[in-house]
C-alpha cells in the first residue's frame, strides 16, 4: 500500500531540526524554554493543513490533536507520542542537516569541523550501507532525538488522511516538551488526552521495540560546612566543597557507575555539583531495572555520606531521594496486547522486531504509570545527544509504515 506513496517524512524532518528546541535542565519554568513552542506552533499549523481540525498548542507547550475514527468498530483510542525538545548536551542552535545519499559504508566527514563518524565506532552504520543518511554539519547535534519521531507521526497522519480506505479507530497525537530534562509529562492533562493505550516513537535502530526501562530516582546530598576568612581559617574552616569531592571520590570505582555497567546493571551517578565553602550540593541519579534495588543504591549513597561526614564533626549532611519514574514493564505486563500488536505491525512493515531494554527512560515510562501503557518504537535515531547523531531516511520510512500498520492492527483486533 506504500508502493506509490511519496513520503513527506524527510522534508518534515529537515524543517523541524532547524528549529532550536533545546530544553534547560536548570530552568524552573514549564516548558523549560519558550522556544520549544516555536516547533509546537508549526506542528499545529501543519496538522490543520493536513485536515486535523482540533490541533492545538496549550500554555504548557503540549500539542494535542485527533485523527478521528473511520470504522464502525469500537476500537480503543490509541496515542502516538514524541517529544519536541532536544538535549542540552550539545548545541541545538543553527542545525544544518546534510543528506548523504546512497551511503557507501565508509567514514562520514562532517564539513564544519572535520568531525568523522566512523562505522567502526558507530557500528549500526554498517547495516545501513546503501541508505540515505542524515547528519548535522559537525558543530551541533542533529535533533533526530526526537524530531525523527515527530516527523514520522506527522507523515503517518498525512498518509492515513489521504488513504481513508485504511480503517482505524480514533488516534490521539501528542507532542511533548521537556522530555530530555525528565519533565515531559509533568503538566500533561491525561483526561484531555483521552487515550487508553499509547506508543512513544523515540527508539533507535530499525525494528527495535522497548517495553522495559530503568526505574529511576533522583538523590541530593546537601552539605553544610563552616566558612571562615581564609586568612584566619586554620583549624576552623571546613569546606563543604572538599567534603563533596570526598564523597564523590568514595563512590565505587569498578561498579555501580554508567561507565562500568551494561545490560540490566544499575548505577549511582553524580550529575551536578554546585556550591561554596559554606554549603555544597551534589545531585545524583539512581537507576535499576529492579525497582527495589533503588533502595539499595540509596543506602549505599547514605553510607558513603555518613562515613565521610563523620570525619568532620562540625559539618553536617543530608540525603533526599525523590522518585522520578518506574520500569514501564510493570504496567505493560498487565496489557500484553499493546506490545504484541506493535510487534505485529513491525512485521507487516517487513522488519524483524528486535525486543530491547531502555537503559534510560522515555515519556512512556511515566505515562505507563499515569494510566497509558506505552512501549517505545524505533525511529532510526542514533548516536544521540552528540554531533555524531545520524538517522537513516529508510529507517524513518519504515517507522511511518509501522505506525500505519499499528493503527490497522488495533482496528482488526477490535
Amino acid at each position: 500500500m506504500f508502493s506509490n506513496y511519496k513520503y513527506t517524512v524527510t522534508e518534515r524532518f529537515m524543517r523541524y531540526v532547524q528549529i532550536d528546541t533545546q530544553s534547560d535542565p536548570l530552568s524552573k519554568s514549564f516548558p523549560s524554554t519558550e522556544k520549544q513552542k516555536d516547533l509546537g506552533r508549526l506542528l499545529v499549523t501543519e496538522l490543520k493543513a493536513i485536515g486535523i481540525t482540533d490541533a492545538e498548542l496549550d500554555e504548557h507547550g503540549y500539542v494535542y490533536a485527533t485523527l478521528p475514527s473511520n470504522t464502525e468498530k469500537d476500537v480503543p483510542v490509541i496515542c502516538f507520542c514524541s517529544h519536541m525538545d532536544t538535549s542540552s548536551d550539545s548545541s541545538g542552535k543553527d542545525v544544518k542537516p546534510i543528506i548523504h545519499y546512497n551511503y557507501d559504508g565508509g567514514d562520514i566527514l562532517l564539513p564544519e569541523d572535520n568531525t568523522v563518524i566512523k562505522p567502526s565506532v558507530h557500528t549500526y552504520l554498517q547495516e545501513r550501507k546503501g541508505d540515505d543518511i542524515i547528519t548535522a554539519s559537525g558543530t551541533t547535534l542533529l535533533g533526530a532525538d526526537d524530531k525523527a519521531g515527530v516527523a514520522e507521526i506527522m507523515d503517518a497522519v498525512h498518509f492515513l488522511v489521504n488513504h481513508p480506505h485504511i480503517k482505524h479507530g480514533a488516534i490521539r497525537i501528542l507532542f511533548t516538551p521537556d522530555e530530555e530534562v525528565g519533565r515531559g509529562v509533568e503538566k500533561l492533562d491525561m483526561q484531555k488526552l483521552g487515550a487508553k493505550f499509547g506508543y512513544t516513537m523515540d527508539g533507535g535502530e530499525r525494528g527495535s521495540l522497548e517495553n522495559e526501562s530503568f526505574s529511576a530516582d533522583g538523590a541530593k546530598i546537601v552539605i553544610q560546612g563552616v566558612s571562615v576568612h581564609p586568612g584566619t581559617a586554620k583549624n576552623k574552616l571546613i569546606s563543604a566543597l572538599k567534603i563533596a569531592a570526598e564523597m564523590i571520590e568514595a563512590l565505587p570505582k569498578d561498579s555501580l557507575s554508567p561507565e562500568t555497567t551494561e545490560d540490566r546493571q544499575g548505577f549511582i551517578h553524580p550529575v551536578r555539583v554546585h556550591g561554596i565553602v559554606e554549603q555544597a550540593e551534589i545531585d545524583f541519579i539512581l537507576r535499576d531495572f529492579v525497582t527495589s534495588k533503588l533502595e539499595e543504591h540509596a543506602a549505599c549513597l547514605r553510607n558513603i555520606m555518613e562515613t565521610v561526614i563523620a570525619r568532620y564533626p562540625q559539618a553536617n549532611a543530608t540525603l533526599t531521594v525523590t522518585q522520578q519514574y518506574r520500569n514501564m514493564r510493570e504496567m505493560l505486563d498487565l496489557y500484553p496486547q499493546v506490545t504484541a500488536y506493535a510487534e505485529e505491525a513491525i512485521k507487516r512493515a517487513g522488519v524483524e522486531p528486535l525486543r530491547l531494554i531502555i537503559r534510560g527512560g522515555t515519556d512512556g515510562s511515566r505515562l505507563s504509570f499515569m494510566g497509558l501503557p506505552c512501549p517505545n518504537i524505533f525511529t532510526g535515531e542514533m548516536a544521540l545527544h552528540s554531533k555524531y547523531e545520524y538517522v537513516s531516511i529508510q529507517d524513518m520510512e519504515k517507522a511511518v509504515q509501522t505506525i500505519v500498520h499499528l493503527a490497522q492492527v488495533w482496528e482488526e483486533h477490535s
